[in-house]
């Protein structure tokens, strides 16, 4: 039986997150925290039309798999961290009244042969229901919280998440979608069938093949962190990345010449269009959407080689908590360019907490359909 599409499956939420806490109107609250091997982050958020409107955030750098590469295991001093940050989110949560939310971790407690016993211990100290969710659901949620971003001209969509701990890849074929349902077709993944086809008389986006690579800004930073020569290491970090993408169905075919779009969520690729844009503070409005090519990024990232590591902490477009991790990121995404060289990188400030978000409101039908596009 084909799943159930949610009554709000049409809608396309655009969140603005706040500088501040916006106050409470009419109408129940959700929230979604991201537990992630570098940072703990959340958004509380209510329906507003066929969008939602964010009413409370917080983000904060736990490192969570600090030293998990070496041990297997969580740490109890980064347990600990990652604690009492999540002891702030039970406080907003509680500030607010929020009786709708979902809580999940990923690739550190994945990984982490203690993870159930991390699980239990916050529940212990926070009351907070944390979940393990698997890749597919990940990269999935992440999936649909950027299919607004989607061009009615692309035809075959990449979507790319850099996490911590983990780098997730989606292929999506809409060739055979209306250029006007594109973006929407991608929303209704959101369903319970996940990448599977939805069947029914709507044409169906349908995912070509999808991969998640254990490696992230951190892990693949621990990986050679050995290695003194800061563009020596950059350098084999980008092939690392580079060779674990083997398995990808589309690896081998490259990317098509029309009708290709990527887009790319996470830090690193915001920090790089920040920096690209020569921001000297972030503004969310001008990275969210903003279409980037690969010589655009490439250009960026020689820029961060050429300030090696005391430039790149000194450099306030970067930050005090990402300086560290930049390049690792880089890697990353400059592999991606290489082996799929494109016009249009659409860069999403956005993700798997947005993801989370809509997914209870659509299942909920709290989100106002939305008209064609």
């Amino acid at each position: 039986m084909a799943p159930k599409r949610p009554r709000s499956a049409g809608a396309f939420p655009k969140p603005v997150e706040p500088t501040a806490t916006v106050p409470a109107e009419k109408g129940e609250l959700y929230a979604a925290l991201d537990l992630g091997t570098n940072s703990c982050r959340m958004l509380i958020a209510r329906p507003k039309g066929d969008q939602f409107q964010v009413v409370d955030s917080f983000s904060k750098a736990v490192q969570l798999g600090q030293g998990l590469e070496a041990s297997g295991r969580l740490s109890r001093s980064s347990m600990a961290r990652t604690v009492q940050a999540l002891q702030i989110c039970r406080r907003k949560i509680e500030s607010h009244g929020v009786k709708r939310m979902r809580l999940v971790a990923t690739e550190a407690c994945r990984r982490a042969g203690n993870a159930r016993d991390f699980i239990r211990y916050v529940r212990r100290e926070t009351g907070l229901p944390l979940e393990i969710i698997p890749p597919e659901e990940e990269a999935r949620l992440a999936v649909i919280s950027c299919a607004s971003l989607v061009s009615p001209r692309t035809e075959q969509v990449l979507v790319v998440d850099i996490g911590g701990g983990s780098t997730e890849l989606v292929w999506i074929d809409i060739s055979k979608v209306p250029p006007a349902d594109r973006a929407r077709a991608i929303m209704r993944m959101s369903g319970a069938g996940g990448f599977r086809a939805l069947e029914g008389p709507e044409p169906s986006a349908r995912v070509v093949d999808w991969i998640s690579v254990p490696l992230g800004v951190a892990t693949l930073k621990d990986q050679f962190a050995d290695v003194e020569d800061d563009a020596a290491r950059f350098a084999l970090m980008s092939w690392y990345f580079e060779e674990k993408l083997a398995d990808f169905t589309p690896y081998s075919s490259g990317s098509p010449q029309e009708g290709f779009q990527i887009i790319g969520t996470s830090g690193t690729v915001t920090t790089v269009a920040a920096c690209h844009l020569g921001l000297k503070r972030y503004d969310r409005t001008r990275v969210d959407g903003l279409a980037m090519s690969s010589a655009q990024i490439d250009a960026v990232i020689r820029r961060f080689l050429q300030l090696g590591p005391e430039g790149r902490r000194a450099d306030p477009r970067i930050g005090r908590d990402r300086h560290t991790l930049i390049m690792s990121g880089a890697a990353i995404l400059q592999a991606l360019m290489r082996v799929w060289p494109t016009d249009r990188m659409s860069v999403a400030d956005r993700g798997l907490r947005e993801g989370l978000l809509y997914a209870q409101m659509a299942a909920d039908g709290v989100l106002e359909e939305m008209g064609p596009i």
